[in-house]
């Protein structure tokens, strides 16, 4: 296995600060900048460019870019769809701007694409609603996929069980829709992270391994996401992270453990999400070694 790096760690510094939840640092970054000057001195092995924080449509900046990571030897990864994707099927027209993004990825290089179709605003909907919604979108963007050479990896967005994963693929058998699979994710729809490591292993071809630090017994996620379920440094929260690794390198994933937080809870908010990203790299090189 290897390590990455996913942008949405500096979410403050893209600009996207959680009304009432966090401050601003008064740090903005590019992804084409900053960004990168940062991740390529952490010796890491894969990037994730979220294109909720850059123009991926930019010819010129995916020729810089990657350019960048060419020079570097760092696999990337396209992230499209933060925050609601497809809307739950409910956005139809969302589907042309994933298609859209396919061709970029092969413009900056990249062979795998992550997606979401929901986010936790459809927790509580009914799967049989959901999931029929859905599918038609992916399945029109699996056969462009396959015609770009692009593997989609949809991703469990606190929308999605590993259950549910499971029954979409099975829907659209296609090697160009697999799985993003978020360990934090889970833990946030009340799923053991190790077992649904253990189903979605043999689909999973990129990974957010995200910590939780739950702050004690409280509503579901899908309710009280942000107060309840923040995430912390990789190896810090009460995620068994070693447990999950494990699982799925025991399925046979082979790829990069890719770092990503969001919320940041106490005690770790106040420090500055370039230390946290650091430590965070430096212990999931011990899970790789």
């Amino acid at each position: 296995m290897k390590v990455g790096i996913d942008s949405y760690c500096f979410h403050r510094y893209f600009g996207e600060i959680y009304p009432g939840l966090q401050t601003d640092p008064g740090t903005r970054w590019r992804m084409e900048r900053e960004f990168l000057d940062f991740v390529l001195k952490q010796d890491i092995d894969e990037v994730a460019l979220e294109t909720c924080f850059f123009d991926a449509l930019d010819d010129g900046i995916c020729a810089d870019i990657r350019a960048r990571l060419d020079d570097a030897g760092v696999e990337r990864v396209l992230g499209w769809g933060h925050p609601e994707g497809l809307w739950g099927g409910e956005k139809p027209e969302e589907l042309e701007s994933l298609k859209r993004h396919i061709t970029q990825a092969v413009k900056l290089g990249a062979s795998r694409m992550r997606i979401v179709a929901a986010s936790m605003n459809y927790a509580k909907t009914p799967r049989e609603e959901l999931i029929p919604r859905v599918i038609p979108l992916l399945a029109e963007a699996t056969r462009a996929a396959e015609g770009e050479g692009v593997v989609l990896a949809l991703e469990n967005h606190v929308d999605f069980t590993s259950a549910d994963l499971i029954r979409i693929l099975e829907a659209i058998p296609s090697e160009h829709l697999r799985v993003n699979f978020d360990t934090g994710n889970c833990v946030r729809l009340m799923e053991d992270p190790v077992e649904a490591a253990k189903r979605l292993a043999p689909y999973t071809v990129t990974t957010h391994t995200k910590d939780i630090a739950p702050r004690g017994e409280g509503p579901s996620p899908s309710e009280s996401l942000t107060w309840w379920w923040p995430s912390c440094p990789a190896g810090e929260g009460a995620t068994d992270m070693p447990g999950v690794v494990k699982a799925l390198k025991d399925g046979g994933f082979d790829g990069s453990l890719s770092l990503e937080m969001d919320l940041i809870g106490d005690p770790w908010a106040s420090v500055p999400e370039e230390e946290l990203v650091s430590r965070s790299v430096r212990y999931l090189r011990t899970l790789v070694a």
